[in-house]
């Protein structure tokens, strides 16, 4: 697309734009309202896109997913603690419960760990780290 061709378009894309705010609210998050409302969002979209790469909302969820990594780099800090504590803090810090990670565990294997009767394994420090953003070592 051309410079000219944008320009030529730029009142279609703002028509699109303004109707796509009115579903997403699609903009940088600016503060803990911003955030919380960017993270249902980005539970929403994990529901029904996955992984699907091929989902016709992927891309959507990739835009989603950076702005809360962008917020999450600057504003949220994972204290260092044992792997069971961090997971704690996480669940608490985005309002989950045991059974909310059970796409990666189970219930009983969470609240094994949680109250230290299980380590973490390698497999599931994996999948964490990338279920919550954060560097595997989190976990390990």
């Amino acid at each position: 697309m051309t410079m000219q061709s944008l320009a030529n378009s730029l009142p279609e894309l703002t028509s699109a734009w303004m109707a796509l705010q009115t579903h997403a609210q699609l903009r940088p998050i600016r503060d803990d309202a911003d955030f919380a409302r960017m993270q249902a969002y980005a539970n929403l979209l994990a529901d029904s896109v996955g992984d699907d790469e091929e989902h016709p909302l992927y891309s959507l969820f990739e835009i989603v997913m950076e702005l809360i990594e962008r917020w999450e780099a600057v504003h949220v800090t994972i204290p260092t603690a044992p792997p069971r504590e961090v997971l704690r803090f996480l669940l608490e810090a985005n309002g989950l419960k045991q059974k909310d990670l059970a796409e990666i565990a189970s219930q009983t294997l969470v609240s094994d760990i949680l109250a230290g009767r299980r380590e973490i394994s390698k497999r599931l420090a994996k999948s964490l780290a990338a279920r919550f953003h954060v560097d595997i070592g989190a976990f390990i």
